[in-house]
C-alpha cells in the first residue's frame, strides 16, 4: 500500500510529465499532422483535393476542419443530407460522380471554398478504441477517368487507420492535459506549491505578501515585472504566475535569459529564421515569440536586453505580429510577458540603457521579491526541504543538520540567496556519510562568521539570532531532561505550545 505523501509525490511526478508532453507537442503539432494527411490523400490517389472532416461528441454536428482551398475557415456540415453525413452515419464508404450536376451540401461548400467538385469518395474514420465513428476523410475530382474506384477505397481505408491513431492520439493528450490540471489543482488544495522540482516552501511574511501577489495577478491578462537580487526565486515566482492562470496554465511557459544571448543573434532567437537567411541556417526555425503562442514568455534578465533589438522587440508585442529572418509571412502573437531583473529597471532607463516605452509597457504590475537575509524565517524549513530532495537525488541518507550548522544557515547573510542556500546542501550532502549528521567543519559557509570558539569573555559573535538559537537549544534540552523527555510537561515549562515544541525539536535535530 501507497502512504497518501507516497501518492501526493507520483502524481506531482506524473504532473511534471505531463506538462513536459504538454509543451512539447503543442495544437499547433496536432493540426500540422492532420494537416500532412490532408496534403498526402491527393497525391496518393492523383486527386485535387482533400477536406477531413470530425464530429463534435457533444453536439453531434460534423465540422469540415482541414481542407485544401479551406482558408483556415471551419464549415460544419448536416448530418442528414449531406455524403459526408451518410458515410459517417452509416460506416460506410460512399463513391459519386457527376456531382457537378447535382446540388446538395457539396455545392454549398464549393461555394465557399470556390470550387466546383464533380466526382468523389468518403471513407468514414473509425474510432480505435470503440464502434463510432470520429470523422471522415472526402478526396475530391479524380484526375483519371472513371472516377474513383474499389482500389482507391482498399488504399484510402489503410492510412485512414494511421489518421484515426493521430486524431485519437490528441484526444488522450487533451484528457492528459485535463488530469494534470486536476492533479495540480488537487495539490494546490493542500497548500504545496510547486516549481517543477521543488516544493515551493516559505514561512515569513514577506514572502506571504509576493505569494499573495502573484496569485492575484496571475488570472489577469497583464504583464508583470519581478525584481530580485539574483538566486532569490524570480523563475518560480513567473511559474506560479503561469500555473495560476487557468487559460495558460497548459500552454507553454518559455523562459529566456536575455543576459546569456549575444546581440548578433538576440534578433533570430525571438523572431526566429527561415532556411537561407544566413550562414548556417541550414532549416528554418521558430523563434521565442511563436513557441510561446497562448502561454508565458518569461523574459529574465531584461535590463540586459541590447538597445539595438529594444525597438523592434516593442513592435513585436505592441502590435502582436513579426516576420522571421529571411521571411516574409507575418506570424501572429499571443502571450503574456513576465519579466525579470536583478537591477532596478528605472535606473536603467535614466542611465539611457534601456527604452522608456519599452519599460511602460512591461512594467503593468511589479513583484518585488526580498532577498534570503531579510527573510531569515524562510531559511531552516527551506534547508530541510532541500536536504529531502537531495538525499532523494542523490540516492543518500543523510539523516539532519546538527545544531552548529542550523545557526550558521540562520545568521549567515546569502549573497547568492535561495540558490546558494541550495548549491550548499547539495555540497553537504555530498560531503556526509548516510546516516550521519552534517557538521560545521563540512560547511563551505564557516569563513563568513566568527568563531564560536576561544577563552575570550567578550562573545565571538554579536548576532542576535545565533545567540536565541543558542538559548533555546540548551533550554529545551535542560527541560526535556527535567522532565525525562515529556514533551508535554516540557513545553509547560518553556511556555510553549506542544506542536511548537516538536517543530524546534525537528528542526535542531535534537534527540527525540
Amino acid at each position: 500500500m501507497y502512504k497518501s505523501e507516497d501518492i501526493q509525490q507520483r502524481l506531482v511526478s506524473l504532473k511534471t510529465l505531463l506538462d513536459r508532453i504538454n509543451r512539447a507537442w503543442t495544437k499547433k503539432d496536432a493540426e500540422q499532422l492532420i494537416k500532412f494527411f490532408v496534403d498526402i490523400f491527393p497525391i496518393l490517389l492523383d486527386a485535387e483535393r482533400c477536406s477531413i472532416f470530425l464530429t463534435d461528441q457533444e453536439s453531434d454536428d460534423v465540422w469540415l476542419k482541414f481542407g485544401i482551398g479551406l482558408a483556415e475557415k471551419e464549415i460544419i456540415a448536416p448530418k442528414d443530407g449531406s455524403i459526408v453525413g451518410r458515410s459517417i452515419t452509416s460506416g460506410k464508404t460512399v463513391i459519386r460522380g457527376d456531382l457537378d450536376q447535382e446540388v446538395g451540401f457539396h455545392s454549398k461548400s464549393d461555394q465557399d471554398t470556390d470550387f466546383v467538385t464533380r466526382n468523389l469518395i468518403c471513407v468514414p474514420i473509425q474510432s480505435l478504441v470503440g464502434s463510432y465513428y470520429i470523422g471522415a476523410v472526402e478526396i475530391l475530382n479524380k484526375r483519371s477517368a472513371g472516377g474513383f474506384s474499389a482500389e482507391d477505397e482498399q488504399l484510402v481505408s489503410k492510412v485512414v487507420k494511421f489518421l484515426a491513431l493521430s486524431l485519437e492520439n490528441n484526444t488522450v493528450a487533451d484528457e492528459m492535459i485535463k488530469i494534470s490540471r486536476g492533479v495540480h489543482d488537487e495539490i494546490a488544495r493542500t497548500g504545496k506549491k510547486l516549481d517543477g522540482k521543488h516544493e515551493f516552501i516559505y514561512e515569513s511574511a514577506s514572502m506571504r505578501r509576493v505569494v499573495d501577489m502573484a496569485e492575484k495577478v496571475a488570472p489577469l491578462p497583464v504583464n508583470v515585472f519581478i525584481t530580485g537580487e539574483s538566486g532569490t526565486g524570480k523563475e518560480v515566482v513567473a511559474r506560479m504566475i503561469h500555473e495560476g492562470s487557468e487559460d495558460r496554465r497548459t500552454l507553454p511557459f518559455v523562459a529566456v535569459n536575455c543576459s546569456s544571448i549575444p546581440e548578433t543573434l538576440m534578433e533570430s532567437e525571438f523572431f526566429g529564421y527561415e532556411k537561407g537567411a544566413f550562414t548556417g541556417a541550414v532549416g528554418s526555425r521558430m523563434g521565442r515569440f511563436e513557441e510561446a503562442e497562448g502561454g508565458t514568455l518569461f523574459l529574465d534578465e531584461i535590463a540586459d536586453m541590447p538597445l539595438s533589438i529594444q525597438p523592434k522587440f516593442l513592435r513585436a508585442i505592441q502590435e502582436s505580429e513579426g516576420t522571421r529572418l529571411g521571411g516574409s509571412k507575418t506570424h501572429h502573437y499571443k502571450f503574456r510577458i513576465v519579466s525579470a531583473s536583478s537591477r532596478d529597471l528605472r535606473d536603467e532607463v535614466k542611465k539611457g540603457n534601456f527604452r522608456e516605452d519599452l519599460f511602460f509597457r512591461l512594467f503593468s504590475i511589479d513583484i518585488t521579491i526580498p532577498p534570503l537575509r531579510e527573510r531569515r524565517d524562510d531559511i531552516l524549513p527551506m534547508a530541510l526541504m532541500f536536504l529531502k530532495e537531495v538525499n532523494h537525488r542523490f540516492k543518500k541518507k543523510v539523516s539532519g543538520y546538527s545544531p552548529e550548522v542550523l545557526q550558521l544557515f540562520e545568521s549567515y547573510s546569502w549573497p547568492g540567496n535561495v540558490r546558494q542556500l541550495q548549491h550548499e546542501v547539495e555540497r553537504l550532502v555530498a560531503l556526509t556519510a548516510d546516516d550521519d549528521v552534517i557538521t560545521i567543519d563540512c560547511c563551505s559557509l564557516r569563513s563568513d562568521v566568527a568563531s564560536t570558539s576561544g577563552d575570550s569573555q567578550e562573545p565571538d559573535s554579536f548576532s542576535l539570532p545565533l545567540h536565541k538559537r543558542q538559548t533555546e537549544i540548551r533550554l529545551i534540552s535542560k527541560a526535556l531532561e527535567k522532565t525525562n523527555g515529556n514533551k508535554i510537561q516540557a513545553s509547560k515549562l518553556l511556555e510553549i505550545t506542544r506542536q511548537s515544541l516538536h517543530n524546534k525539536i525537528k528542526l535542531y535535530n535534537l534527540a527525540d
